[in-house]
């Protein structure tokens, strides 16, 4: 049995006027997520922005979301390039009560297996109590897991080592591994994923596509006929044509003014795209209106 399964949301951060981070709107938004269908969130992982706000604001975050009533449903990214950084940050988590993480190498550098592995060995080191799902997207870090790599990291480390997100898409199909968490990044292998033993997703779009996502994961589960995996990954591709949280942030902004506020160098959507994202998600009949009360 996988130590977490179901659908999780990458979830956005929502910025004030200052491009400071809004703890308490982030924090409503992310309980939304599991209130909408959302077996757990991740957050802070890149769809949050994390390697763009600070460690300060992100402390301050996990601090409130203390309080929150789904604690245990929360997976924490880092964001960080630092070893350090992202060492100490884990442990003002750990300190807190959360030790489910959401961890991708660092970005920039060019390297293989070995240094990924002694990279993640110096973090459980320090943080034994920790439980890590390693994060495979090679367009953002410009490194891919292997199959073998992961494999060495479950064996020196199976307590802590306990999943990964696979948005590079060469491991869910392949990998097989006892007791161990694979979260295709996409909607759209949801049902595949399953099909062949996956654990869920874990994507970006279920900021918007929760209720959808968990009806095709408890139809799968239920036995049942499928009758929203198809709109469910139209949905994801109509998003997809352009950057994932421009768009989500615009497709979100219609509630609330605030999720245009984002990081430099990211933007909302110029208003022909915006037009575009809009006309094609309501010829879908998805809209957010339906999405607020589903």
């Amino acid at each position: 049995m996988s130590e977490i399964k179901g659908i999780y949301a990458a979830s956005v951060s929502i910025l004030d006027e200052n491009l400071a981070l809004n703890i308490d709107k982030t924090i409503n938004h992310i309980e939304n997520l599991i209130n909408q269908g959302c077996h757990g969130v991740a957050v802070f992982g890149s769809t949050g922005q994390a390697q763009l706000i600070s460690v300060a604001e992100k402390i301050q975050l996990i601090n409130n979301l203390t309080k929150s009533i789904y604690k245990e449903k929360y997976i924490i990214g880092t964001g960080l390039n630092s070893l350090s950084e992202t060492i100490n940050f884990m442990k003002v988590c750990i300190s807190l009560d959360f030790n489910k993480f959401l961890i991708m190498p660092p970005a920039y550098y060019k390297y293989g297996d070995e240094e990924v592995i002694s990279y993640y060995s110096r973090i459980v080191e320090q943080i034994p109590n920790s439980k890590i799902i390693l994060y495979n997207f090679e367009k953002l870090c410009g490194y891919k897991f292997s199959i073998n790599c992961i494999k060495e990291l479950t064996k020196k480390f199976p307590k802590q080592i306990i999943g990964v997100k696979d948005s590079s898409y060469n491991l869910f199909e392949n990998l097989k591994i006892n007791n161990f968490s694979i979260f295709p990044g996409s909607e759209g292998k949801l049902l595949k994923g399953l099909e062949i033993g996956c654990s869920g997703i874990i994507t970006a779009t279920c900021n918007v596509t929760a209720p959808l996502a968990r009806k095709v994961y408890e139809d799968f589960y239920n036995q049942r006929e499928q009758s929203k995996n198809e709109k469910l990954c139209d949905v994801r591709k109509v998003f997809e044509q352009f950057n994932l949280i421009s768009a989500l942030h615009t497709f979100l902004s219609q509630k609330d003014e605030d999720y245009n506020n984002l990081l430099p160098t990211l933007s909302i959507l110029n208003p022909k795209d915006k037009k575009k994202l809009l006309d094609d998600l309501s010829s879908l009949d998805f809209k957010l209106t339906k999405l607020e009360t589903a």
